[in-house]
């Protein structure tokens, strides 16, 4: 949906690009979270005994990319709606 709607601001713009950019960061993230917390999943399920420091693990990484999918999104609108 957010990516409609840049691709939509983009093409109105003059923009598309960064606007694409931005929603594939958004896809990226989606992606990247997804396979941290497979992972992690997995990681448990070989060694229960961890758990919890492979649960503090994963919500630190999956903070971390959600940050820089955040950054390059912002970056994205701004690329779109001020130049």
């Amino acid at each position: 949906m957010l990516s409609d709607i840049l691709l939509q601001a983009g093409a109105t713009t003059g923009h598309g690009l960064a606007a694409l950019g931005a929603g594939l960061a958004a896809v990226g993230a989606g992606m990247g979270i997804g396979r941290i917390g497979g992972s992690a999943l997995e990681s448990i399920a070989r060694q229960p005994e961890a758990a919890g420091d492979i649960r503090a693990n994963m919500i630190l990484t999956a903070a971390l990319v959600e940050g820089a999918a955040f950054f390059a999104m912002v970056v994205g609108l701004l690329v779109t709606f001020i130049s």
